[in-house]
């Protein structure tokens, strides 16, 4: 049994959910979200809440229970809430910019790498070695976070590159005499 799938979705006033032709829309005062549903999973919008139930006790059913709830979840912690990441720059001349839609990153290389920042998302630069990542859709704000990350990941002699606010990097002793 999903220990997850069980607890209803709890719908803070001022957003509202609704279930057309499969398709569960969220709506609330940072935007709207929209969610396929799962044949194998029965969704219910009541009073203040959205309760997930498996359609039968099949494996397939009971596997898709809890990531289902989850999902829900996300739809409604975004609307209300919204999601963020920080992305942390350490090494020598390593450093970010923000311009319009776009994020400008010198890590480097023999280039600037520029990155499309996606509709929906917001990317701020407070200073040059920290670049903050925010959005109502969960999915796309990791997304863009580790494609950011993906140029220069975090390496474990120096620790320079780039790290989520608050990751662990193992670190490594060089070589001995």
């Amino acid at each position: 049994m999903s220990r997850i799938g069980k607890k209803p979705v709890t719908v803070p006033s001022g957003v509202t959910a609704t279930i057309d032709n499969g398709v569960l829309s969220v709506k609330g005062p940072k935007g709207t979200l929209t969610l396929s549903l799962s044949d194998q999973v029965t969704y219910a919008v009541e009073d203040g809440s959205i309760a997930v139930q498996p359609i039968s006790q099949s494996k397939q059913a009971r596997s898709h229970w809890g990531m289902q709830r989850t999902l829900v979840s996300n739809l409604v912690e975004g609307v209300t809430n919204g999601f963020s990441k920080v992305l942390e720059i350490k090494g020598v001349g390593y450093r970010a910019n923000s311009q319009g839609k776009t994020l400008k990153l010198q890590l480097g290389y023999s280039h600037d790498v520029d990155i499309a920042v996606p509709e929906g998302i917001e990317v701020k630069t407070p200073d040059n070695t920290t670049v903050e990542i925010s959005g109502i859709d969960k999915q796309k704000v990791g997304q863009l976070a580790a494609e950011i990350r993906r140029w220069r990941k975090p390496e474990p002699y120096k620790g320079k590159g780039i790290a989520y606010r608050g990751e662990y990097i193992f670190r490594k002793e060089g070589k001995k005499k």
